[in-house]
């Protein structure tokens, strides 16, 4: 296994939540801009292409094995948008980027929406190579409803709204423990460990 894999994100929070779950392995994670690495195109539709072209362009610049990953709230009544837009939701809306503004955009457009179902996806995809013909692919899904109002103070993005039944509460609710044991992310980790093992170990 080796002991250097670029971060195609530049998110200190992701790196330090995927550093801690990638633990077991031995492996040391490198936020992609420490290495100058520039951002990526990020044109596709589906998680898993967005996430595909990150890994690559990381690989490619540095010469090391790369991680990449693509997140986003898949809202049922909307035919699964925002999905890969799920960051610049609110801009649709007029308002600015931001967390509060996606939160608040959402709730306006679900006002009248008796379907609340929704998914918090997280796709990771880890090449060795940027020709790499043999991605790993690991998906996070979980699934919840969108709550009438933001309830919670953990958490980040649409954690206050995203009430998980079998917890009775929003992610923004729960023990910051708990939700990264449940949570997508949580989830494509555990997935992206094991195949790392078994594809990518000596």
């Amino acid at each position: 296994m080796t002991s250097r894999l670029v971060l195609a994100s530049n998110n200190r929070g992701k790196l330090a939540e995927l550093q801690a779950m990638l633990a077991p392995l031995g492996v040391e994670l490198v936020r992609q801009s420490e290495l100058g690495v520039p951002e990526a195109q990020e044109p596709h539709r589906t998680f898993v292409e967005n996430a595909l072209a990150k890994a690559r362009n990381a690989s490619q610049h540095t010469g090391l094995p790369a991680l990449a990953d693509d997140a986003g709230l898949c809202v049922d009544a909307f035919g699964g948008l925002p999905g890969v837009d799920t960051a610049f939701y609110a801009t649709q809306f007029g308002y600015e980027k931001g967390d509060d503004n996606n939160v608040r955009a959402l709730l306006e457009q679900m006002r009248d929406v008796a379907n609340r179902r929704a998914a918090l996806v997280s796709t990771l995809v880890a090449v060795r190579s940027p020709e790499d013909p043999e991605p790993l692919i690991a998906v996070g899904r979980v699934a919840g409803e969108i709550a009438r109002e933001p309830v919670g103070g953990n958490g980040f993005g649409f954690d206050p709204v995203m009430f998980i039944p079998r917890f009775g509460q929003t992610f923004a609710q729960l023990p910051v423990e708990v939700k990264n044991a449940s949570s997508h992310r949580g989830m494509a980790a555990r997935q992206m460990l094991e195949l790392m093992r078994e594809r990518w170990a000596p």
